[in-house]
């Protein structure tokens, strides 16, 4: 068999640690590719929380994963590359949320309590019911101020704690937990007097 009919190793980096450790072995375009194609649409999904059309989300993730892509040398590794990419799509996110001063738009979040809700516990009878309930939750949530609604999406969409979230915003966990102690509680002053309060009471116990 001659030798330019062997077939070609394909490299596969599935993880952090080996697109990480493929960067650092020389195999640079490898894993810049992997780190597009693994947190791209990620980029775009936080992204997409502060500013109003997919449109600019878009644009925000594309600017996110060209700086991610020139500073990756400075990755020091003090968090996971998650941790630290999130960091750089919610300050590019916001700097854009400032500049255009757009409004944010934000899911279903978590109950009354400090207890945390899964999004397939605040399913309504139906998906139909469902999408109204977080139309109407929309309202209310953009109606926060922005650091209340920035840490209540953080624990919903991307369930991360506390501290991870003080890593990415540079707050102190005792400060997240009073933006997201208030941030349920005007919700749930919102929803009172409404067909939905009795729906939130049951998700939140």
């Amino acid at each position: 068999m001659k030798e330019d009919s062997l077939p070609t190793t394909v490299i596969t980096l599935d993880t952090d640690l080996e697109i990480l450790e493929a960067y650092r072995t020389g195999k640079r375009e490898q894993a810049v590719t992997a780190i597009v194609r693994r947190y791209q649409r990620y980029a775009y999904a936080v992204a997409l929380r502060y500013v109003r059309t997919p449109e600019d989300a878009y644009d925000c993730a594309q600017e996110v994963m060209v700086k991610v892509v020139t500073s990756i040398e400075r990755f020091r590794g003090d968090s996971t590359l998650q941790t630290w990419i999130a960091r750089i799509a919610r300050n590019t996110a916001v700097s854009m949320y400032h500049k255009n001063k757009l409004l944010s738009f934000f899911a279903i979040g978590e109950g009354p309590d400090e207890q945390d809700i899964q999004a397939h516990q605040l399913s309504p009878v139906d998906h139909a019911e469902q999408n109204e309930f977080e139309t109407f939750f929309r309202t209310i949530l953009a109606e926060l101020p922005l650091k209340q609604r920035e840490t209540f999406m953080m624990r919903y969409y991307d369930e991360l704690s506390y501290e991870e979230i003080s890593t990415i915003v540079g707050k102190s966990v005792g400060a997240l937990k009073a933006n997201y102690h208030w941030a349920v509680k005007k919700i749930a002053e919102s929803l009172k007097g409404t067909e939905y309060y009795q729906q939130w009471m049951e998700v939140s116990k």
